[in-house]
């Protein structure tokens, strides 16, 4: 079997035999054979044996026939290295022993040592850049979403304690930007040179910022991110999460290759909001995957001939997997969005009379 570039080309805005397809949370728990994994290891636990992440991070490839993987791991796993303690609770989410509260926490954070405190992750990277047959993507979480559970200590609707750091304590906001943008720049360059051949910057939670706030507390470290790696060839992804359409228009200078869309904003309009820089990814939303075949075949078709009225189009979800979607159901989707791809984009490609 050749290696299967499709989502690189796509990334690069090339021509492509068929839209690539992958999906956000993709090894997980609508998987039983990795929800059996899950009763013997908890996600760190899993993520600490290279062996085993590599394994759960190929199931998705030889199930679903993705085009691409996505290293499984957790956001939260380089903040370990700078001195952070927490656990990932069962139905809650990253909970922090000592959230960030004054500069003096802010102070206490650490350089990450990605070779030192987290050679097991690099470790994974290299084993499947060796056994994949699609490229690897991996992943850093955002600055402003990494802070919203060092500071609320939680996962939070409101991050009322975030805001109220960037609002009262603009100088310690901009000390911890500062810390986590080094953070994931070492991150994500190790995951490069250890064999990563794109990335995600997952900022799932910035949403929740007005878009002046955004450009003003959170956007310089998101450019200083992508220009201080755009040395690296591979495609870059941000993703700037949930209801975060109103902050699109201020993205169109970063470095990056692809912008991912949630649902609430149209892949053409997405594009717009862009200037037509980027290569987009998105946006299904995931709730779909409980409608009948045909409604959801018929929503993946619009998509599909949106998405490729122009050159770089990747399909996904317009947020993560959840654990009640079926298997069967991904695995005809995806057959589907590469069948009918095809055949739109050899149509698409036809002379007309």
């Amino acid at each position: 079997m050749t290696y299967n570039d499709t989502f690189i080309r796509a990334c690069k805005k090339q021509e492509t035999d068929h839209v690539p397809v992958w999906y956000m949370r993709q090894a997980g728990r609508y998987d039983p054979e990795y929800r059996k994994i899950k009763e013997k290891y908890s996600l760190l636990e899993i993520c600490s044996q290279p062996e085993l992440a590599a394994e759960v991070t190929l199931m998705p490839v030889r199930k679903l026939g993705v085009d691409a993987a996505i290293l499984y791991s957790d956001i939260m796993n380089p903040v370990a290295s700078l001195g952070v303690k927490f656990d990932i609770v069962k139905n809650i989410g990253p909970v922090i022993e000592n959230p960030i509260a004054s500069a003096a926490d802010v102070d206490r954070l650490k350089p990450i040592d990605v070779e030192g405190d987290l050679s097991h992750i690099l470790k994974t990277i290299a084993m499947l850049d060796k056994e994949l047959e699609v490229p690897l993507i991996t992943f850093a979480g955002a600055p402003f979403t990494i802070a919203s559970y060092l500071i609320e200590g939680r996962p939070s609707k409101s991050y009322h304690r975030t805001k109220e750091m960037m609002f009262s304590q603009p100088r310690v906001w901009e000390k911890l930007m500062e810390k986590l943008g080094d953070m994931v720049i070492a991150y994500l360059r190790a995951h490069v040179r250890s064999g990563g051949k794109a990335f995600q910057l997952f900022d799932s939670w910035v949403g929740a910022l007005a878009p002046r706030d955004f450009e003003q507390y959170v956007l310089p470290t998101i450019t200083r991110i992508f220009a201080e790696l755009s040395d690296l060839d591979v495609p870059k992804i941000y993703f700037p999460g949930v209801s975060s359409g109103e902050l699109l228009p201020s993205l169109t200078n970063l470095k990056a290759d692809v912008i991912g869309v949630d649902w609430r904003v149209s892949l053409s309009e997405g594009r717009r909001r862009t200037g037509g820089r980027f290569a987009i990814q998105g946006n299904l939303d995931p709730y779909l995957l409980t409608a009948p075949m045909e409604v959801l075949k018929e929503r993946a078709k619009e998509l599909i001939d949106e998405g490729i009225r122009e050159p770089g189009y990747i399909f996904n979800l317009g947020h993560g997997l959840f654990p009640e979607a079926s298997l069967d159901t991904l695995r005809e989707l995806t057959e589907y969005v590469h069948e009918y791809s095809e055949q739109a984009l050899k149509e698409a490609a036809q002379p007309r009379a």
